[in-house]
């Protein structure tokens, strides 16, 4: 039992001898925390919608969202086609597209996001820029680049000698898996003459 009195007060005499000295230092910190100004954000995922959705509008895009708290709090959106195409609802923070979009047009707007206090117009937040991105279907044919390809071969020439080489385009996005994929086929003439998948 005399060696764990021992120990304890082996323990305690550090602590009671910085006791002393951190009595003369006045602590600030508690005052300091009280007095900042608590960190706010905006919370929100990337915001996309599909391009030419066949169903009523206005379409549901995303959601706007700050953490402040305050029950006059208005949503509001700015930028490129702000309340035109895109509307806010004001409370809620959910943004809606009131169009139908296309890809091809247009690929992504910026808009920027603010939250006011509508009994003062006070911003509550800084204002944050985001994007809207529109997500491709594959709705475009190819096309030729041009109307007529000319070619020609010799005579006589072995099988498999080039003759000319055409080029098709898709104007959907061609990061999307088969959405801007060309293929080639020879309609008349196959007896004769192939191509390959690169024209």
């Amino acid at each position: 039992m005399s060696h764990l009195i021992l120990l304890f007060s082996l323990f305690l005499a550090p602590a009671f001898a910085d006791g002393g000295s951190q009595k003369s230092t006045p602590s600030l910190c508690s005052n300091d925390v009280s007095h900042k100004r608590q960190k706010r954000d905006w919370i929100w995922n990337q915001m996309h919608i599909k391009e030419e959705i066949d169903t009523p509008l206005p379409h549901h895009v995303g959601k706007i969202t700050s953490s402040v708290r305050n029950n006059n709090a208005k949503y509001i959106i700015e930028g490129e086609y702000a309340n035109t195409i895109f509307k806010v609802e004001e409370t809620s923070g959910d943004v809606y597209a009131f169009e139908r979009l296309d890809r091809e047009k247009k690929a992504e707007y910026e808009l920027t996001a603010l939250i006011i206090d509508r009994t003062n117009n006070r911003s509550l937040e800084r204002p944050s820029k985001f994007i809207i991105k529109v997500y491709d279907i594959n709705d475009n044919a190819p096309v030729f680049v041009q109307k007529v390809f000319n070619g020609s071969v010799p005579e006589m020439s072995p099988v498999g000698t080039s003759v000319t080489k055409v080029t098709a385009v898709d104007a959907d996005d061609p990061t999307v898996s088969g959405h801007a994929t060309v293929t080639y086929e020879v309609t008349t003439g196959g007896e004769y003459f192939t191509i390959d998948d690169y024209g």
